[in-house]
């Protein structure tokens, strides 16, 4: 059964007087993870939002110890960490339990610029936990687009629209043959929980992809940060599943929806919910670039609901 949300530890991770933006969903993401993982982790961070509103060293918005690193090397940095802090655990110079190892990176850091190094990082089944918050776009740098972008968003780099439709980066993450991959979002924050002590449990390469609306870069109001979480998954724009060692499974309440037992909503609804689209919708072929989001979503599920039936 999933953890609720009155059953969450005490424990924060991440402190008041945080640079983030009211209703950050990275930072909302950050405090279920903290009170997963608890006070023994290493917390490494790409260029990105979270950076941004960690406060000014030496004091730390987030109560771990943080290393900064360069935009292109998450995979190869972490990796560095955990052998190093088990070097020192096998001469003596490390007492207890070892710290989890974990990567705090958009979707920037993943999909595009830093994938070459992550790739590396789950060929070598690295014991490290690499977390993507995924606000589907550069957001921190004036919102361009990313690999994550999905088809009809606007960005300041696809002004009319992007016209590809978005990578499954958790599936090519998937075919690394890792043992722990899943998605989350905020909106089921009890699920995000389970999933992050799962993975802490898990000796090697684990992914974990959170969607992370962002209210500046999807343009909507930052108190709807959860709501815009929750109809992406009902939806199907985003689903929640995880893999364990290849063998994928489904969460609620997108499990309902790949079992045929509950329809996924219009994905229109979702879509006008954001000014992202605002150009999508304004224009005269309206709505077959709305037909295009739907039909991007409605074959996701038929592929994701095919590829969890391949076990090996």
């Amino acid at each position: 059964m999933t953890t609720s949300i009155k059953q969450l530890p005490d424990n924060e991770q991440v402190l008041s007087g945080n640079g983030a933006c009211g209703g950050c969903p990275s930072a909302l993401a950050l405090r279920i993870v903290g009170k997963a993982l608890g006070p023994n982790a290493i917390m490494l961070l790409t260029p990105s939002c979270a950076v941004a509103s960690m406060g000014m060293t030496p004091r730390l918005a987030y109560n771990w110890p943080c290393i900064n690193i360069c935009f292109a090397t998450a995979g190869s940095s972490a990796s560095g960490i955990t052998q190093a802090v088990e070097i020192l655990k096998e001469k003596g110079r490390l007492q207890g339990e070892l710290p989890t190892v974990f990567n705090w990176v958009g979707d920037g850091g993943t999909y595009d610029i830093g994938f070459q190094a992550l790739s590396a990082a789950a060929e070598r089944n690295d014991n490290i936990i690499h977390f993507c918050y995924n606000n589907e776009a550069y957001s921190n740098t004036g919102v361009q687009r990313s690999g994550a972008t999905p088809r009809g968003s606007y960005t300041t780099t696809t002004p009319t629209g992007k016209r590809q439709p978005k990578k499954n980066m958790a599936l090519l993450m998937l075919e690394h043959n890792i043992p722990y991959v899943a998605t989350a979002t905020v909106a089921y924050p009890g699920d995000l929980y389970d999933k992050v002590v799962k993975a802490k449990n898990i000796y090697g390469m684990k992914y974990i992809e959170i969607l992370a609306p962002c209210y500046l870069g999807w343009q909507f109001d930052m108190a709807e940060t959860v709501q815009l979480s929750r109809m992406a998954v009902q939806s199907g724009a985003w689903l929640l599943w995880e893999a364990e060692n290849g063998k994928i499974s489904f969460n609620n309440p997108s499990s309902l929806i790949i079992n045929g037992k509950k329809d996924a909503a219009p994905v229109d609804e979702y879509v006008m919910k954001q000014g992202r689209f605002n150009r999508l919708l304004k224009g005269p072929d309206a709505a077959q670039r709305i037909a295009e989001i739907q039909g991007d979503v409605d074959r996701q599920i038929a592929f994701m609901r095919e590829r969890a039936k391949i076990t090996i």
